[in-house]
């Protein structure tokens, strides 16, 4: 039996298929992925994601810790009280430890949140580094956390919430608010609009049943990597690791350069790689052929050589196999990839392949 989050028995309840991600048992599916993913592109779905790991730190140097720890640079919010950036987190190699979400919400005090996988050795390297900054590091295990996700997902959200909804509705994007016992952001990880919200574990169940009456469909994780996939967002573990960085996992854009003076871990590497040009880069594929693309299947392209699909999946949205793949860097518009022992032919484009719930395909040249 792996680790249960508080909606665990509701998932059960509600006929969900369990499995086991990262050492917690999640649900898949509540029986039909594909329905679950078009909710999300058309109405609203909501996501148990309290596998996640929320952590607080807190102290007069917390944003000179994080400044140090992050690719990018947390000063770009400064000021901005509840307001989020996007980074990695990396090593000494200039390798991604993580990607994770930071909220600024005053001088003293920032939110981080991390991912399933990857929480112990985050904790363990911010605990690290923390005491030289003299900043509190607290994991709020004591949090949840639901994704609602969708056009209509911010209405909802705030017909449950009554007269507290004015507290977030104002809430511009990668932004996060506070109202009673709730931590709002307007952030997610499936191209569409809505909020995570972080509550008490104890009134988890509560607001997953009134989300549930206001017409929120439960997803599960299946539904959830189509639509990310889609989004063109990264996942950990498959798109970039500890062995790869930013800048050639089509993450270039989170690194915080300016100014130069400021020292972060992984920073020198990063600069000879930039100077030197990167060999590869990461693509997006969209299958002309009948087939499923899969991470790990090998991608050739005329001209360049050989590469690898990081994540693949069947397009609900697109009705078509699309990929993310690190292929050799330069310029090209088509590939091959190897299914079964058949070379099959793919376009390469510009990820995302989704966005506001219809197709977006773009040539990389």
């Amino acid at each position: 039996m792996g680790n249960r989050t508080p909606l665990y028995e509701a998932h059960v309840a509600q006929g969900a298929k369990m499995v086991d991600f990262s050492g917690w048992d999640m649900p898949i599916h509540y029986g039909s992925q594909i329905e679950e993913h078009h909710r999300v592109r058309r109405a609203a779905g909501m996501f148990d994601v309290s596998h996640m790991c929320v952590v607080d730190l807190r102290g007069a140097r917390t944003r000179d810790l994080l400044r140090f720890l992050m690719a990018n640079d947390v000063a770009k919010i400064d000021g901005q009280p509840g307001k989020a950036i996007y980074s990695c987190m990396l090593n000494e190699r200039g390798g991604v430890i993580d990607d994770l979400i930071i909220y600024h919400m005053d001088d003293l005090w920032y939110r981080v949140v991390v991912n399933a996988g990857t929480r112990e050795k985050d904790i363990k390297w911010v605990r690290k580094h923390a005491p030289s900054f003299d900043v509190e590091v607290e994991v709020r295990s004591d949090l949840a956390m639901i994704a609602v996700q969708g056009p209509e997902a911010r209405d909802k959200v705030h017909q449950v919430l009554g007269p507290r909804a004015a507290d977030v509705s104002v809430l511009g994007r990668f932004c996060a608010a506070e109202s009673g016992p709730l931590f709002v952001a307007r952030t997610g990880y499936t191209g569409e609009d809505g909020y995570e919200i972080m509550l008490p574990e104890e009134q988890a169940e509560d607001y997953w049943h009134a989300l549930l009456e206001a017409g929120v469909a439960p997803c599960g994780l299946g539904a959830r990597d189509t639509l990310r996939l889609e989004a063109g967002m990264n996942l950990y573990g498959q798109d970039m690791n500890e062995e790869t960085s930013p800048l050639i996992s089509g993450l270039g854009w989170t690194i915080g350069w300016e100014p130069q003076d400021r020292r972060f871990i992984g920073r020198e590497v990063l600069e000879a790689e930039r100077s030197a040009g990167i060999a590869q880069q990461l693509v997006g594929l969209l299958l002309e052929e009948k087939g499923v693309l899969r991470a790990h299947q090998k991608v050739s392209v005329e001209g360049l050589g050989e590469g690898e699909i990081t994540s693949g999946s069947f397009s609900p949205t697109l009705g078509k196999a699309i990929a993310l793949a690190r292929i050799p860097a330069g310029d090209a518009t088509r590939c091959s990839v190897e299914i079964r022992g058949k070379q099959l032919a793919a376009r390469i484009v510009k990820p995302p392949f989704v966005r506001n719930g219809k197709a977006v395909l773009i040539e990389v040249n």
